[in-house]
């Protein structure tokens, strides 16, 4: 058996005051998509470690997918433990973890001699600034003063246009390229962190307090990946703040990242298919691709929490947001991202003061226990699967109807043809969508025959255990450009 090979990742130094383990994971993200990293292993040591949060591990550790690893992982030590003792794990298993590691010689300290690797590279953390990724893959980073230069690139010198649009609500807004259509605080570990989560609850504080309000036309929503998220923030008093802004608790884990944060208001819809307009969405969760926000949102750039609420009130990413101001406080006067943006003291204080062991336990004491609703489920008996012929959502596959003969010679396929010649950057979200359901696609006529009407159609990775729909996913993203079919884009 071959073994993978390992790739160290040293971090030394210190993140400066202003970053966030977004920003690290975004410049981690694009050091190794340019090395190549495809089929490895990637694991981080380093003094550097000593100055991370364990949360902060695991968002970059998350990532491994869009860096291109097989898995990122960071040694076991005394943050490990601390983080163990804090989400409630028993004594008796933290001491078992602690003396089995040591043991193995896995336990890291900062007097440990540093793995021999087949290759290394290195990242002085004190490099690190604010950044985006976008506007459709995670590796390309941007610094945040270059997201507005990044987008006008995007739209490549596009006339830019102006539309008048009568909100729901009744607000006047005028559209145009640039504006912020989504802003999403979503999915994965990005969101189960509570140094970025906090982070973004003080931001929405202190932009209340000054009189800052989201823009009336950027569909907000939080969506944090632990349900312990929602009690810290309400124990820090920072909930009302961020509900001011729009950003309500919509559930938990991956929405916007995968396309469930559903359809543009629409007059928004409406307008950005009448005048074509580029809008962008602005979300921390971990991947951008083409068509899979939002087939109507072009632009789409990975930010840390707090920066997405920022881009709410700010509600365009074609502005410098480090030396442009949000927008005007209460008092009359501009208000910038300099004068709301929280010091890593105050993060601290607010972990220390709401977050604690008892509400892991509390949401996670009898996680295998479900609630009424879960427990009222009625369960199939038997030791094979019931298939429910009705079931759009899971049917039983034929490929393994009519098998051919095991026994059965491997001969040569003729005759074959291409379906699809593509380029540079083709995501598995082109060949197989995991976003949204068209209505008039291949896949939404399917289910709109089965009877699904299309408000529940869900998305493609919701549905991935039905063939027929997935089958018809095929090469489906709206952004596919088939150079056997030149100037034409989607399926």
């Amino acid at each position: 058996m071959l073994l993978p090979e390992v790739l160290g990742f040293r971090l030394y130094g210190k993140m400066r005051e202003g970053c966030t383990a977004t920003d690290l994971v975004l410049t981690v993200t694009q050091i190794l998509r340019k090395k190549g990293v495809v089929g490895k292993f990637v694991e981080f040591f380093g003094g550097g470690l000593s100055e991370l949060r364990l949360a902060d591990r695991a968002t970059v550790a998350n990532m491994a997918p869009e860096y291109g690893a097989t898995i990122g992982f960071f040694p076991v030590d005394a943050e490990t433990l601390n983080y163990l003792r804090f989400t409630g794990r028993p004594p008796d298993l933290v001491n078992l973890v602690e003396a089995y590691c040591k043991e193995q010689g896995l336990f890291r300290t900062d007097a440990t001699a540093d793995p021999i690797f087949s290759d290394v590279i290195e990242l002085d953390l004190g490099t690190v600034v604010p950044s985006l990724a976008g506007p459709k893959r995670p590796q390309d980073r941007l610094n945040l003063a270059d997201v507005k230069k990044n987008f006008q690139d995007t739209i490549g010198g596009t006339p830019a246009r102006k539309t008048e649009v009568l909100l729901d609500n009744g607000t006047r807004a005028t559209l145009g390229h640039g504006v912020v259509a989504i802003a999403a605080i979503t999915s994965c570990t990005n969101t189960s962190n509570p140094s970025v989560l906090m982070a973004a609850g003080l931001l929405a504080k202190k932009a209340v307090e000054r009189g800052l309000e989201s823009k009336p036309w950027v569909k907000t929503s939080l969506a944090p990946g632990s349900k312990v998220v929602n009690d810290y923030l309400i124990a820090a008093g920072l909930m009302p703040y961020l509900e001011k802004l729009g950003f309500h608790l919509v559930g938990y884990g991956c929405t916007t990242c995968i396309g469930n944060s559903g359809p543009l208001p629409e007059p928004i819809s409406q307008a950005v298919k009448k005048e074509n307009l580029t809008v962008a969405a602005v979300l921390s969760g971990n991947r951008n691709f083409e068509g899979r926000v939002n087939p109507q949102v072009k632009a789409n750039y990975l930010a840390s929490p707090p920066l997405v609420v920022a881009y709410a009130l700010a509600g365009r990413v074609d502005m410098d947001l480090q030396n442009e101001p949000l927008g005007t406080g209460s008092d009359g006067q501009p208000v910038y991202l300099r004068d709301i943006w929280p010091i890593t003291a105050e993060i601290d204080a607010a972990i220390r003061s709401a977050l604690e062991p008892a509400m892991f336990e509390k949401q996670y004491g009898g996680v295998f226990e479900g609630d009424d609703q879960w427990k009222s489920i009625r369960i199939p008996t038997g030791g094979i699967y019931s298939w429910d012929e009705k079931s759009t959502y899971i049917k039983k596959p034929p490929y393994f109807d009519d098998m051919v003969d095991p026994a059965t010679s491997v001969t040569d396929l003729h005759g074959l043809r291409a379906l699809a010649v593509l380029g540079d950057s083709v995501t598995t979200d082109h060949i197989s969508p995991a976003g949204n359901i068209p209505a008039d696609s291949p896949a939404g006529r399917y289910l709109i025959e089965q009877g699904v009407h299309p408000g529940d159609f869900n998305s493609y990775g919701a549905r991935r255990g039905n063939h027929e729909v997935m089958v018809r996913g095929t090469l489906a993203n709206i952004r596919l450009r088939n150079q056997l079919a030149p100037g034409t884009e989607g399926g």
